[in-house]
């Protein structure tokens, strides 16, 4: 048996390192692992499915399951990483900058303003291909022409200017698959920002290249006042006439408030209640025209509705089985967009979306039972699957997408199209959303310079003092308890990303405008 070696405290804290690298997704073993944390390092600087130039950040990363075949990051979102000096320079602008309440204008946002035609922000194609390929020539070709992609969106445009967008091929794969397999697309947006989610470009190639129709599906429509529902249907009809518009939500009844939410919408949804899905039910009729028998459809949707108020069942509880089919990687690499609509005379709905928008809930609702999981961290949903609503309509779902496009960055995020847990800086996002809403009269907060000072006046006169980014998060945390672990200081950090939640959640709402809504409103005042 060979002499027991020394085992320093140094060598032991390497060890450990190694194993954690290893566990999140290195599968070196031997010398190569001794060497995880550089080879990882590298990873972060390149992909096989990403430019060559562009420094990437990989949202949600999960540990590798060695025995399993299933690889849990796949999918997972990828993001243009931001350099150290732009999030410090957003920090200090956070703690330096006073908040002032924008003007009623400055709500407003056209398509344009987020997606310009001059900055030729499209989106990867599929590149042509014949049954003579091989899988290997196929997947290569595919890469070769998303890495051209990227090179000429980072050549058009300046580093900096564009948002947050994916750059994993393999979710942009499963897009293609969803187009080419569906006779109508569904694109679902959050009504509170839905020109931030509906790419032009996408819209012209459905209808143009593979002339099939869309249905605009305006989600969570319960988080709106009415008559921005109504602006924003005129708006999206005004810019694409042979849009078909829906209004969607999973939990009707509930009356849009201004006031701070308790537990908006945590609560146990009942699939069968929503409104909207007879509204789908008529979209497709008009669109089909007779060519699908819709009739077992509609008597599902009519069988769901009338289930609760006869006994209250819940379609949940059990009832008919939903048949799901799962597509093979090979199955759906080989195949090409469908020419044939209404094969077998069944219905192909594609459901489409950013990140975040409600996809899941929409599938749910259409269903009438929860057979999706729902999240609200963007990018939740991995993999498409399709279900059968009835023999004669079938529903494709697809992992959420981010588009190329010019937005704000902050207010992609408080669109819950960036995971808010994965943020470095999420100050400047929360000044964003103070300068848009009416934070002081909702979050009741004392300003932190009352607290030293003066705490017997309580939040008196906070209102006419000064605040910043930085204040609004500190004050929160002060409201809310929340603290440092060793310190004891406010974490100003927590209550951030709190504050970004309750507007993601809808309970501290900001809703965008179509141009022209302003006006409209004096004119109804008058």
């Amino acid at each position: 048996m060979p002499r027991k070696k020394p085992f320093s405290n140094k060598q032991k804290k390497k060890q450990l390192q190694v194993k954690r690298e290893r566990k999140r997704g290195d599968t070196g073993s031997g010398p190569s692992s001794r060497n995880a944390s550089l080879e990882r390092g590298k990873e972060r600087q390149s992909d096989t499915s990403d430019s060559e130039t562009t420094d990437v950040r990989r949202i949600n990363q999960q540990p590798l399951v060695r025995e399993g075949r299933y690889d849990p990051n796949r999918f997972r979102l990828h993001f243009e990483k931001e350099s150290k000096e732009e999030v410090e320079k957003r920090k200090k602008v956070a703690r330096e900058k006073v908040l002032h309440p924008v003007a009623e204008k400055e709500h407003e946002i056209s398509i344009e303003d987020i997606f310009p035609s001059e900055k030729g922000l499209g989106f990867p194609r599929r590149p042509p291909w014949s049954y003579e390929m091989t899988r290997e020539n196929l997947l290569r070709k595919e890469e070769k022409s998303y890495r051209e992609y990227l090179d000429d969106m980072h050549t058009r445009n300046p580093a900096g200017s564009l948002s947050h967008f994916e750059h994993n091929l393999e979710t942009w794969r499963q897009l293609w698959r969803v187009l080419e397999m569906s006779d109508v697309i569904l694109l679902i947006v959050d009504i509170r920002h839905p020109v931030l989610q509906f790419s032009p470009a996408l819209y012209h190639y459905i209808t143009g290249e593979l002339q099939k129709q869309v249905v605009l599906v305006l989600n969570k429509a319960d988080l709106c006042p009415p008559p921005l529902v109504i602006a924003w249907k005129h708006y999206m009809t005004s810019q694409f006439p042979h849009l078909q518009i829906v209004s969607f939500t999973s939990h009707p009844g509930q009356p849009y408030s201004t006031v701070l939410q308790k537990k908006r919408m945590r609560r146990k949804a009942d699939w069968s209640h929503s409104g909207g899905p007879l509204d789908i039910l008529k979209a497709c009729q008009e669109i089909t025209a007779g060519r699908v028998d819709l009739s077992s459809w509609e008597k599902k949707i009519m069988r769901d509705a009338g289930a609760q108020r006869l006994d209250g069942e819940r379609p949940d509880d059990g009832g008919e089985t939903v048949l799901m089919e799962h597509q093979t990687d090979s199955a759906m690499e080989m195949s090409s967009p469908s020419q044939e609509l209404y094969k077998d005379g069944v219905l192909t709905l594609g459901c489409i979306g950013f990140p975040n928008v409600g996809k899941s809930s929409v599938i749910n609702s259409l269903v009438a039972r929860k057979v999706v999981s729902v999240s609200r961290t963007p990018g939740h949903t991995k993999y498409f699957q399709t279900y059968y609503l009835t023999p004669t309509v079938k529903l494709c779902d697809c992992p959420g997408l981010v588009f190329p496009s010019v937005v704000d960055k902050q207010l992609q995020i408080l669109g819950g199209i960036y995971p808010v847990s994965q943020l470095q800086e999420p100050y400047s996002s929360v000044g964003y959303l103070c300068e848009r809403t009416p934070f002081f009269s909702v979050l009741k907060l004392k300003h932190p310079s009352l607290m030293d000072n003066k705490p017997h006046l309580g939040n008196q006169n906070s209102e006419a003092l000064e605040w910043t980014a930085w204040d609004v998060c500190e004050a929160w945390a002060e409201r809310r308890g929340y603290k440092t672990a060793k310190a004891a200081r406010h974490d100003v950090y927590r209550a951030a990303n709190s504050l970004l939640r309750l507007a993601i959640d809808g309970r501290l709402c900001l809703c965008l405008r179509p141009p022209g809504y302003s006006c409209l409103k004096v004119l109804r005042r008058k």
